[in-house]
C-alpha cells in the first residue's frame, strides 16, 4: 500500500519565524516529528512518502502514487487541513486524520473517512491491517496512554532535513501541574512518561549519522515534569557529548520551577541546553491562582528568570492577556515585567478557550464562549470568548504591549540584559573554563555567516531601524563579542517579531474599519426602515 503523509501549512505568525528564518535560507523551524514517528509505526512493507507543505508543495502526481493519505496537525492547522483533506477526498482518496487537532476538534468538522484520537502507538497496527482489508471504522480512540518505549525511532529519510532550521526529539509526554486553560494535560495527561536514555541517544545518534550538526529541539511541553529522570538523561547526555564529539545545541520547554534547582540547571548546562521556553504567563498573582497556574505563585517570576539565564540558557517566554482578574493597568504591568526580565523572544498572546480544556469547560457553563478559536493567540484581533474586560480596550491594549516590547530599542535593551548574565564578561584574570569533551565554539558557523550577511543588508542597509541596528551591531561586535554569534542571532530574530507586530498592526486597523463601516451601514439600514 501507498500511504501519503502530509502536514499542513501553518498560518503567519510569532511562532513560525518565518521573517527570521530567510537569513539561514530555511522554510520552516521544525520538521512534523509526529508524522515522521507515524511512518516508523505503520507496516514495514507499505511505500511511504511524507509532504510537509510547510516547505513544498503538495504535487498532484504524489497524490495520483497515493493509496491512503495520513494527515496530522494541530489546532491551529484546522483550515489548511481540511483544504487538504478535501482535495484529496475530491480524488477519492481514503483520509485518515490525527494528532492534537483530532482531541479538540470534531471528526465531522475534519471531514476525513477516519479519524484517530489519543495517541496512535496502541491502535496504530489495528488501522493498518483494516485499512488493507477495506474494514477501517470512522473513528479510532485510544483506550489508554502508551508508555514511551513503544514509540520508535521516527523516520528520518522522509523529509529534506537542509530545510529546516532545527531537528526534533521528545523525550516524554504529560505535565504534573494544572493550569486551567492548558490542553496537553487533557490529552497526554499529568503523569509524565518518558523515554530510556538508550532510546533517546538512539535518536540523536540517527541524527548524526543523518549529517545534522545544528540545534535540537526536545519537544516536551514539559522537559523537568519528572526532575529525577531528567537528571539521569542530562548526564547521559553530557557523557553522550564527549563521547561522540557532538556539539547539538538543545532547545527545550519547561516549567518556572527549574530554577529551584541548581544541579538540574548545571547539568542542562553541561549537556549543551541553550534555550528554554517557560510558560510565565502573567506578573498579576491573581490571574495565576485564578488560572491554577500556582507553580508561578512560590517564587519570584524575576528573579526566576535571571537565576536559569546566569546558567547560560536563554529564556523564551509564553505571555497572556485576557484573564478575568486583568485590570486596566495590566498593559504597563506587562511591558515593565518583560523589559526587567531580559526576555528577548516574548510570546504575548489573547487568551483563547481551546476546546477540551477546564477553561473552555467553565467559559461554556458560564454562557461565556463565542466558538471554538483558531488556536492561533499571538495574531487575532479577538478572543474566542467574552472576556471581563472591555473586549475593545483588550484588544488594543494587546497591541499596545507588542509594539513597545518590540520597539527595536526596547527589544535590544532586553537582548544586552540576557547577555550580560548568561555570558558575563570574565573579570580580570580570570579564564572562561570549558566544558568537558567541547571544542572552543566557533565565533561565527557558516550558516551564521550567511544570516550575518543578510542581517547587515535587510536590517542595516534597507531597514526601518538602520540607527538603532547600527549601534547594536557595534555593542555586538565590542561589549558582547564574546557571544557576538548569540547577539546577531537575537538581532535576526528582532526582526521577524518587528515584521510581524507591523502586519498585526495593519490587520487590526483594517478589522476595526470593517467592523466601523459594519456599523455604520446596519445604523443607515435602521434609519430608512424606520
Amino acid at each position: 500500500m501507498n500511504v501519503l503523509l502530509i502536514y499542513p501549512q501553518f498560518p503567519e505568525t510569532f511562532w513560525s519565524f518565518k521573517h527570521a528564518l530567510k537569513f539561514l535560507g530555511k522554510r520552516a523551524a521544525q520538521p512534523p516529528l509526529g508524522l515522521m514517528t507515524v511512518a516508523a509505526l505503520l507496516p514495514g512493507v507499505w511505500k511511504k512518502r511524507l509532504v510537509d507543505t510547510n516547505v513544498e508543495r503538495l504535487r498532484e502526481r504524489d497524490l495520483k502514487w497515493a493509496d491512503v493519505v495520513f494527515v496530522s496537525g494541530m489546532h491551529i492547522q484546522l483550515e489548511s487541513l481540511v483544504e487538504i483533506v478535501e482535495r484529496c477526498r475530491a480524488r477519492g482518496l481514503r483520509t485518515v486524520v490525527g494528532g492534537p487537532i483530532a482531541s479538540s476538534v470534531s471528526a465531522a468538522e475534519l471531514k476525513a473517512n477516519h479519524v484517530v484520537i489519543g495517541e496512535a502507538e496502541s491502535l496504530i497496527a489495528n488501522l493498518a491491517r483494516e485499512l488493507e482489508a477495506g474494514t477501517a471504522r470512522p473513528v479510532y480512540q485510544a483506550t489508554e496512554r502508551p508508555e514511551m518505549a513503544a514509540s520508535p525511532l521516527p523516520d528520518l529519510s522522509l523529509i529534506k532535513m537542509k530545510r529546516y532550521s532545527t531537528m526534533t526529539v521528545q523525550y516524554s509526554r504529560g505535565c504534573p501541574f494544572n493550569c486551567e486553560f492548558c490542553d496537553i494535560i487533557e490529552i497526554y495527561g499529568r503523569r509524565p512518561r518518558t523515554k530510556a536514555v538508550a532510546q533517546v541517544l538512539a535518536e540523536l545518534d540517527q541524527l548524526l549519522a543523518a549529517g545534522w550538526r545544528e540545534a535540537v529541539f526536545i519537544v516536551d511541553d514539559n522537559f523537568i515534569g519528572n526532575k529525577a529522570r531528567a537528571k539521569e538523561l542530562l548526564r547521559a547526555l553530557a557523557e553522550w557529548r564527549v563521547a561522540t564529539g557532538a556539539r547539538f545545541d538543545f532547545i527545550t520547554e519547561a516549567s518556572l520551577n527549574l530554577a529551584d534547582d541548581v544541579e538540574l540547571m548545571q547539568l542542562m548546562r553541561d549537556a549543551g541546553f541553550k534555550s528554554v521556553f517557560l510558560g510565565v504567563e502573567t506578573p498579576d498573582e491573581s490571574g495565576l491562582i485564578a488560572s491554577n497556574k500556582l507553580q508561578n505563585t512560590r517564587r519570584s517570576l524575576l528573579e526566576s528568570v535571571a537565576t536559569i539565564q546566569r546558567y547560560g540558557m536563554q529564556v523564551m517566554g509564553g505571555f497572556i492577556l485576557g484573564f478575568d482578574t486583568d485590570k486596566e493597568d495590566i498593559f504597563e504591568r506587562m511591558v515593565e515585567f518583560i523589559q526587567k526580565s531580559g526576555i528577548p523572544i516574548a510570546m504575548v498572546g489573547l487568551l483563547q478557550a481551546m476546546p477540551g480544556t477546564q477553561l473552555f469547560r467553565r467559559l461554556r457553563q458560564e454562557g461565556r464562549i463565542v466558538d471554538a478559536g483558531g488556536g492561533n493567540n499571538t495574531f487575532c484581533d479577538r478572543l474566542n470568548f467574552l472576556p471581563r474586560m472591555d473586549s475593545a480596550k483588550l484588544v488594543e491594549g494587546y497591541r499596545e504591549v507588542l509594539k513597545r516590547i518590540y520597539n527595536c530599542e526596547a527589544y535590544y535593551e532586553r537582548v544586552k540584559v540576557y547577555l550580560n548574565r548568561a555570558h558575563p564578561k570574565p573579570a580580570k584574570g580570570e579564564r572562561v573554563k570549558k566544558q568537558a569533551g567541547q571544542k572552543a565554539p566557533a565565533l561565527l558557523t557558516r550558516d551564521n555567516l550567511r544570516a550575518l550577511a543578510n542581517s547587515i543588508v535587510r536590517q542595516g542597509v534597507l531597514g526601518r531601524h538602520q540607527w538603532s541596528y547600527w549601534k547594536f551591531l557595534a555593542a555586538a561586535a565590542t561589549k558582547y563579542r564574546r557571544c557576538f554569534g548569540a547577539a546577531m542571532t537575537l538581532a535576526v530574530m528582532g526582526y521577524h517579531f518587528q515584521v510581524m507586530t507591523r502586519k498585526l498592526g495593519k490587520a487590526m486597523d483594517k478589522a476595526t474599519k470593517g467592523a466601523a463601516i459594519e456599523q455604520h451601514l446596519l445604523a443607515e439600514t435602521d434609519r430608512s426602515d424606520g
